[in-house]
């Protein structure tokens, strides 16, 4: 049999080519924003339901089709509508999936399903309606994290941060995408025009993205998946890549809304 001579940078090539496809679509997205940006946010979205119906009932592919066609539908369609108006639509898919999915999978479903609308509803509002330069920052401030935290992990190594949930995420690459995040902060504080509270506020960002990806790792050891799919080489599927950008979303709400 033959050895693997590349070791722990195995993936490395094709997370490389995967995250240059995925890093011009975003670029793309970003800097045209209005509909362009909020139809990529919602098939996006849609992708994810798919991922996450499909964990969580595997031999129901249609189910998995419906769910994520109209996901994708709720969320391009509450771009359209008012504020509440859009918050009943894209509750639609999710409620419509926790009647249709076994029981014993319902609240999880529900509630990463909850997770996903709601964050590409706010990132959807955070490009369209604070500007570009804003989505901007909390895109670098995930990507530092994770590309820190992976060479970090890789290199240095050491204690795991969490072995029984994400066996792979080390106590070195943890704190590396922290001291990432808080450069970007830096950054980005003197071009908002902020102080301090920026640069703990882009930690706490790194944080958020990181409890995501633990979430997401623990929903797949609950499942017994490797992956949330295979859509995307190198990376495994969407929710594996964009779990981190769901945590950061979140947390982002919680400082505008609580702390301006």
């Amino acid at each position: 049999m033959m050895q693997n001579r590349q070791g722990p940078w195995a993936d490395l090539m094709p997370r490389v080519l995967s995250a240059l496809v995925m890093v011009a679509v975003a670029i793309c997205a970003v800097w045209a924003g209005g509909l362009v940006f909020s139809l990529v946010i919602a098939l996006s979205c849609g992708g994810m339901i798919w991922e996450l119906s499909l964990m969580l009932a595997p031999r129901r592919f249609g189910l998995a089709v419906l769910l994520g066609a109209a996901t994708a539908f709720a969320v391009m369609a509450s771009t359209l509508l008012p504020m509440m108006a859009a918050l009943a639509v894209v509750l639609l898919p999710v409620g419509l999936g926790a009647a249709l999915v076994a029981e014993q999978a319902r609240i999880r479903f529900a509630v990463f399903a909850l997770w996903v609308v709601m964050a590409g509803v706010s990132f959807i509002w955070l490009r369209n309606g604070l500007g570009a330069q804003w989505l901007v920052w909390l895109i670098l401030v995930v990507v530092a994290t994770d590309v820190a935290g992976y060479f970090a992990g890789k290199t240095i190594g050491g204690p795991k941060f969490w072995p029984r949930i994400s066996p792979k995420k080390t106590w070195s690459g943890t704190s590396a995408g922290w001291i990432a995040a808080a450069v970007v902060g830096v950054i980005f504080a003197a071009r908002f025009d902020m102080g301090a509270g920026f640069v703990l506020a882009s930690v706490l960002v790194s944080m958020a993205s990181q409890a995501g990806d633990v979430a997401e790792s623990a929903l797949k050891r609950q499942t017994g998946v490797k992956d949330s799919s295979a859509l995307i080489p190198g990376h495994g599927g969407l929710l594996d890549r964009f779990d981190g950008m769901l945590g950061a979303a979140a947390m982002f709400l919680f400082l505008f809304t609580f702390l301006g």
